[in-house]
């Protein structure tokens, strides 16, 4: 017989500790806990599948494909809303709602305008029952089997809740589930997604439950379009946190704000932040706080009098595609360049884009003189994410030829079996490797010699002054002073470095003399090898000579290494050249070699880095620093920071509004430190080393 108690306190049980990790970003219990008892639920369900409840976790996995959605009706249209761009429009909807009350000062709800799907979810005495798309506004399509994949829809409200409930919310993609989606896409050989929301539309409509559950997918609620049986809030705010109150998930960064002056300072802190949010907006919502007078304003024939977008400069622009130029990087990388007529994203202006690779020029089935859709995110380097075809020349659109020859050498180009990218086989014959190699050689995590910069050390490749980083060491002021930066023009003499930088470059490379074993690996430019790499090298063997004649079993065996890590490691070590560049940089018996005195694991005051071989994430807006900072800080502990989490990951760092990392730390049972014990952690350890 089954316990159909014991069930109900499962299904319970499972949904709170749900609703806490995925609403709360409080996880009540490790995820081994989690998994038990989620089996112990199969069990009973397989045993007796007349007890599946409506609300079971099981329901999330998908069911059996459709082979189309059907139409619902929506009984309150979802209205889309006015949009403004600029102060001046900002004002005048300020007053607009001012003058309705009377002059007075508006008290409004604004939150960021989230780039996804708008859905409508249905709950009925707390169940989902339904859930659609927008569609036309007045008719969707029934995605409920899809909705019920995505694990920040609660399948259950909690607390107090009406006996119907109409819920509009935005269901998107995280940014950081997006690049990690894309990114396996590349491998895989398959389509990669053009951006989050399309992304997040895509996988909403798939006929398929399965596969959108495959996706990283998240929803934020930001309005009731209506409820009966129940009381909620009469305000947008109060409401929103009634609807927290329930297990829906909305997002952090709603606030409260009165007058122009809030709506401004607001629309300005949320552009601001806008690159280090985990997802994408296009700008930020305005509403009238007060519902009664929302109601009393009512709309217009397609949009609420009482709610407006203010849209941020937009993130992709169509644009013209001039020509594609191949770049050469440190490992022999080739890289086809968009050049392209220049254009306003994102907030900057835009004249050339990454194409990544051949494959992928293949797969847009880019033409020269295309027009193209470029994307700039935030921060994310400007990439074309697609061919605008209604708009191509056929007499004007040409193909795309990848070189077969090194465009900086002359060597030929070769593309391994099993990997995307194509590289020069010129090595350090190939001047573009040189001179990346050279400022890779010199950077902070590496050897750390101030001064070079690209100029100083083109100029130096070109002139034929250095032909390998050993020659660096061998430099005088001479040498180095007549180094011409500006060739002379018509009214203008010709400039050179000169003898006072020229003995500041020098020194730094004197000093540079004496370097821990970690940084000098990470300087020498293994493919594959990073400064967490290099510090885990550092850590499990002694010396040079060690690691030099270390084994592939033995190295693969090593954490963060692996096997393809690995063979980089052995192949670089068996190179003739390359050993021949470490001798000419450290034999002590050579007279003319840079006698580089190599050290134990960088040391602070003689102790080890307290956080050496240990992985760490960060997800989410930490309020106390930006990501960039924290993750110095911890690599200058020794810390590795990856932008991805695995089993090997030794704890994910979480700020406000974290994303799929957060998700999957949780899967796979990772520690999860929150911003305040970081930072608490942070300051312990930076004592600790100082005191050493």
């Amino acid at each position: 017989m089954t316990d159909v108690s014991r069930y109900r306190e499962l299904v319970d049980t499972l949904n709170r500790w749900a609703k806490a990790y995925y609403v709360d970003d409080n996880p009540l219990v490790p995820d081994s806990e989690y998994d038990r008892l989620y089996r112990e639920l199969e069990q009973i369900e397989r045993a007796d599948p007349s007890v599946i409840a409506q609300d079971s976790p099981t329901h999330r996995i998908g069911g059996a494909p459709v082979s189309a959605f059907e139409s619902v009706n929506h009984r309150v249209p979802l209205m889309s809303m006015g949009d403004i761009f600029n102060d001046a429009e900002m004002r005048d909807f300020d007053h607009r709602m001012s003058e309705f009350q009377g002059g007075a000062e508006v008290e409004y709800c604004a939150e960021p305008k989230l780039d996804g799907l708008a859905v409508s979810l249905i709950y009925r005495n707390g169940l989902l029952e339904r859930a659609a798309t927008r569609g036309d506004g007045r008719v969707g399509e029934n995605i409920t089997a899809n909705a019920r994949t995505i694990r920040a829809i609660p399948l259950k409200l909690t607390g107090k809740y009406p006996a119907y409930l109409d819920v509009r919310g935005e269901v998107f993609m995280p940014r950081d589930g997006f690049e990690e989606w894309n990114k396996k896409a590349r491998e895989r050989g398959t389509k990669p997604f053009a951006n989050p929301r399309n992304a997040a539309a895509g996988s909403l409509r798939q006929l398929d439950p399965a596969v959108t559950a495959s996706r990283p997918l998240t929803f934020n609620a930001y309005y009731v379009g209506e409820y009966e049986g129940g009381e909620l809030p009469q305000t947008q705010y109060e409401r929103l946190m009634s609807l927290k109150e329930m297990g829906l998930p909305v997002n952090p960064n709603v606030k409260v704000e009165r007058g122009e002056r809030g709506l401004r300072e607001f629309y300005e802190d949320i552009l601001e932040r806008r690159p280090t949010l985990n997802y994408d907006i296009d700008g930020v919502v305005l509403k009238v706080n007060s519902l009664s007078i929302q109601e009393r304003m009512g709309f217009t024939a397609k949009n609420p009098r009482w709610a407006i977008a203010y849209k941020f400069p937009p993130e992709e622009m169509m644009t013209k595609l001039l020509g594609v130029e191949f770049q050469v990087g440190r490992t022999g990388a080739i890289t086809p360049v968009a050049r392209l007529r220049p254009v306003y994203v994102g907030g900057a202006t835009v004249s050339s884009a990454t194409l990544h690779n051949e494959d992928e020029i293949r797969r847009l089935g880019l033409k020269l003189n295309d027009t193209v859709v470029v994307r700039r995110a935030g921060d994310v380097i400007p990439q074309v994410s697609a061919v605008v075809l209604e708009k191509r020349v056929p007499s004007e659109a040409k193909d795309i030829v990848f070189p077969t020859v090194c465009p900086e050498c002359g060597s030929k180009i070769e593309r391994l079996k099993g990997e995307a990218v194509a590289r020069c086989t010129g090595a350090l014959a190939c001047p573009a490797q040189l001179r990346e190699g050279i400022l890779h050689f010199v950077s902070r995590d590496a050897m750390d010699i101030e001064g070079f910069g690209d100029r100083i050390v083109e100029e130096l490749v070109s002139s034929g002054k250095i032909r390998s980083v050993a020659d660096l060491y061998h430099l005088g002021v001479s040498d180095l002073a007549s180094l011409m930066l500006e060739p002379e023009k018509e009214g203008h003499k010709a400039r050179f470095l000169g003898k006072t930088v020229a003995a500041k470059l020098v020194a730094a490379v004197d000093k540079s003399r004496k370097v821990p074993l970690n940084r000098f690996i990470y300087a020498l430019g293994i493919r594959e090898v990073g400064a967490s790499t290099a510090r885990t090298l550092a850590t499990h063997f002694s010396s040079l000579d060690e690691i030099m004649k270390a084994d592939l079993n033995t190295l693969m065996n090593l954490p963060d290494v692996g096997v393809v890590v690995a063979e980089h490691i052995t192949d670089f070590f068996r190179e003739k050249r390359n050993l021949e560049i470490i001798r000419e940089l450290t034999d002590p018996e050579d007279l003319f070699s840079a006698r580089i005195e190599i050290t134990p694991l960088e040391q602070a005051g003689g102790s080890l880095a307290p956080l050496d071989g240990r992985t760490y994430v960060i997800t989410g807006t930490l309020s106390a620093m930006d990501r960039n900072t924290a993750k110095e800080r911890l690599q200058a502990l020794g810390a590795k920071v990856s932008g991805s989490v695995s089993r090997k990951t030794y704890a994910v760092i979480c700020g406000s509004d974290p994303g799929s990392k957060f998700t999957k730390a949780t899967e796979l049972g990772v520690r999860i430190i929150y911003e305040e014990e970081f930072l608490n952690k942070l300051s312990e350890l930076e004592g600790l080393r100082g005191r050493i």
